[in-house]
This record gives structure tokens, C-alpha cells and sequence, in this order.
């Protein structure tokens, strides 16, 4: 049993050295870079969707109460099966963003201009991203792209990339998606 269990360490031990090395990278090779680069155009693409455009402008019109007084506290308490949860998943946007995914794609999620959610394809981390460069540089009118990381919420290694969502040349949200690095290699 000890041996087991000491051979099972060192193995966790090396796969984890492994990753520091690959987590401590900034940037992704070249060649992955190029699809990034290819992946963001396609992005871009969904974020000006008029499915993906009517959900944004419908939550600025006017957040919900319940959307509102929603905490970060409070939102890492819910479960994924949660009814408030399931809901953002179940909307017309989230289900273009689904129809769209991909194998490629890990995460994605949709932001009003308040940062706070209005559709993804599973529970993200954070109820709200404002006040994050993945949320505020995309309100600014750019796009980002975060470093290669170990995704909290998914438990993927990911690059993240974010576009703004517009309506008439005006910013209204953010669009984050999750690219699978694994599948990106």
C-alpha cells in the first residue's frame, strides 16, 4: 500500500512540476498563437450576432433584482444545478454560443456592460468581471488575451480571449472564451 501510494506521489509530484513549467509561460508558442489569432476572428464574429448583441442591450435595458443584488460570496455558493445558475445557460444567447463552441472552445461568457453575467455555457468563476483587464480592456474597445493558465472553473489549461460586444459602433458587453490548449496544440 505504501508503495502505492509513494509511487502515486512522485507521479503527482512530476505532473505537477510539469505544469509550473507550462503555467509559467506568458505566451504560447507561435504556431498556437496563430490559432489563437485565427479563433479570436471567429470571436469576433459571434460577438456581433444579433443573437449575442439583443441578450447584451436587453440586460443593460434593465438588470433583474435578483441579478443585481447577486454577490460573489453568494455566487460561489450556488451550485451549478442551481435554477438562477441554469438559467444563463438556457437562454438564446448561451445556446448560440453553444451551437458555435467547438471542440476547441472551454468556456465562454457573456457580459453586459456591468460586468455581470447574461449568458455562458457553464458556471464561470466570478458572477462579475468589471474590474478585470478581460472585462474593462474589451469595454475600453480592445480586444485581450490572458496568459496560458490553469482555469479555475474548468480545471483546463486555457488561453482566454475577450472581444467587445457593440451595437452601432458603441461597446455595450464583453465576450470571454476559454480556448482549450490541449486542443489548440
Amino acid at each position: 500500500m505504501k508503495t502505492c501510494f509513494k509511487k502515486a506521489s512522485l507521479m503527482v509530484a512530476a505532473m505537477l512540476s510539469a505544469g509550473v513549467a507550462v503555467l509559467a509561460a506568458d505566451a504560447p508558442d507561435p504556431a498556437v498563437q496563430a490559432k489563437v489569432d485565427a479563433k479570436l476572428k471567429e470571436v469576433m464574429v459571434w460577438a456581433a450576432d444579433p443573437v449575442i448583441v439583443n441578450a447584451v442591450k436587453a440586460h443593460n435595458a434593465g438588470v433583474p433584482a435578483d441579478q443585481a443584488a447577486m454577490t460573489q460570496d453568494a455566487w460561489k455558493a450556488l451550485s451549478v444545478m442551481d435554477p438562477f445558475v441554469r438559467s444563463f445557460t438556457k437562454n438564446d444567447a448561451a445556446q448560440f454560443l453553444k451551437a458555435k463552441k467547438g471542440e476547441v472552445v472551454s468556456e465562454a461568457f457573456l457580459s453586459g456592460a456591468d460586468g455581470l453575467k447574461v449568458a455562458f455555457l457553464s458556471k464561470p468563476t466570478n458572477w462579475s468581471h468589471k474590474g478585470k483587464p478581460k472585462h474593462d480592456d474589451v469595454m475600453a474597445g480592445k480586444s485581450w488575451q490572458g496568459p496560458v493558465e490553469l482555469d479555475e472553473s474548468t480545471g483546463l489549461q486555457q488561453i482566454q480571449v475577450s472581444v467587445p460586444v457593440l451595437d452601432g459602433g458603441k461597446v455595450i458587453g464583453s465576450l470571454v472564451v476559454g480556448l482549450s490548449l490541449s486542443k489548440l496544440e
